[in-house]
């Protein structure tokens, strides 16, 4: 599959404050590509066919694809299940219900992962076909990445916004917990469920962060010399492949060379507990979440979502109270090491997106910081050998949202930088 050029909300949305695009200009440019590319990508588990188009608000004119995890009243939420095939929710799920009220045209619903789990949708990853986008927002991050949209909606319960946004090559955010509304999604583990964005760079999810919730969430310049960056040396490190490990040394010694004050930190013994707790917690809850549809789906649902479900239900409430305990210390133990690091950087996923379709890949590498609940970015401008797409993760203590974004903004030249200064000409 060729190269895709991706679509800048910031320079569309420039040229639609300049008079050079009106809205329904900038929707059929997404209504053009998404006819062209997607029967391929299979990013879209609908599309609108006449969607509603505004020409007032911040997102004017903004077409943006929505995970077929959230409800909306004008197209089917199946979230990802036979179960759900041509359901129609009454009302929209509160982050859509916003999108449209700032202006956005819900161009279509973005194939999931089943409830947002591990059983694959059909898309492919736009970089190649024979590897998987990730997962389980799945079609949000490959719809940006195939340039059929500019911006795009997900969600992450272990590493399902940062993950596909690092195997796609898109810029990922995962917001502090409850920064964006999760009411009206298909929760899959409420206390971990966290609404997340996707576009082509970080000052683009910024800024589709700052117009869809009037947050000054737009990336702003950083002093280098300012910012203390570590080099998370967790648990889980030795488990990255050997390009991951050599592109995140590359991304600590571009960012010393910028002036970034760049350190090397050590895991506390207590995140690396927490870890451990996050998927107790979370099949706990999805056995609560999910159980009114094993009762009545389970033979429409694939056996290892009725496997999670029941294993769930089975994990007992004293279990799940001493894993909360521990996601507590954990939290208790990122706010001390927050007070040495203003910024963390670790490889978004084990490597580049695995071959074959049957997995989304690994969320070792997130489920933490998700549990943690603070901001995450995936960083693109890495690629493996083989062309494909490697994610370095930009992480920070809870409500530093924009600290992290505009951190962000400013590595991701640095590791595109790093990468054709690796690659020989």
């Amino acid at each position: 599959m060729g190269e895709n050029r991706m679509m800048s909300l910031g320079a569309l949305v420039a040229a639609r404050d300049a008079g050079k695009a009106s809205p329904e200009l900038m929707v059929a440019l997404c209504r053009d590509a998404i006819a062209r590319k997607d029967t391929e990508i299979r990013a879209f588990s609908y599309v609108a066919a006449e969607p509603a188009i505004a020409f007032d608000g911040p997102l004017a004119g903004v077409a943006i694809g929505v995970k077929d995890i959230f409800d909306s009243f004008d197209q089917p939420t199946t979230y990802g299940s036979p179960a759900y095939a041509g359901h129609r929710p009454l009302a929209d799920a509160a982050i859509v219900d916003l999108a449209r009220r700032q202006g956005a045209t819900i161009i279509g619903k973005t194939a999931t992962t089943e409830f947002a789990y591990f059983q694959p949708a059909d898309t492919v990853n736009p970089h190649n076909p024979a590897h998987t986008p990730g997962g389980s927002s799945s079609g949000s991050a490959a719809a940006v990445a195939a340039g059929m949209v500019p911006a795009a909606i997900g969600t992450q319960t272990g590493g399902s916004v940062i993950r596909p946004a690092a195997f796609c090559g898109v810029a990922g955010y995962k917001p502090s917990f409850r920064l964006l509304p999760a009411t009206g999604m298909k929760h899959f583990a409420p206390s971990l469920d966290t609404v997340g964005l996707f576009a082509a760079s970080i000052s683009d999810v910024a800024l589709f962060a700052n117009l869809l919730t009037g947050r000054d969430l737009t990336v702003e310049p950083v002093e280098p010399a300012q910012i203390r960056v570590g080099l998370y040396r967790c648990a889980e490190l030795g488990s990255a492949d050997s390009e991951m490990q050599d592109a995140l040394s590359a991304a600590a010694d571009r960012a010393a060379d910028a002036g970034f004050d760049v350190g090397e930190i050590e895991e506390p013994a207590a995140l690396t507990e927490a870890r451990g707790a996050h998927s107790i917690i979370q099949d706990h809850e999805a056995g609560l979440a999910c159980g009114p549809d094993l009762s009545r789906f389970r033979d429409q649902l694939s056996p290892r979502l009725v496997e999670v479900i029941e294993g769930g239900q089975a994990i007992s409430p004293q279990a799940y109270d001493q894993a909360r305990r521990l996601a507590k210390r954990g939290r208790a133990a990122a706010k001390l090491m927050f007070g040495e690091v203003d910024i963390l950087l670790s490889p978004s996923a084990p490597g580049a997106a695995p071959h074959g379709l049957e997995s989304t890949g690994d969320p070792r590498f997130n489920k933490l910081w998700t549990l943690m609940g603070g901001p995450t970015v995936n960083i693109p401008g890495f690629r493996s050998k083989q062309g494909l797409p490697l994610g370095i993760q930009a992480i920070a203590r809870f409500g530093r949202d924009r600290q992290v974004l505009s951190v962000a903004a400013a590595l991701e030249p640095l590791l595109s930088a790093a990468q054709q200064k690796q690659t020989p000409s």
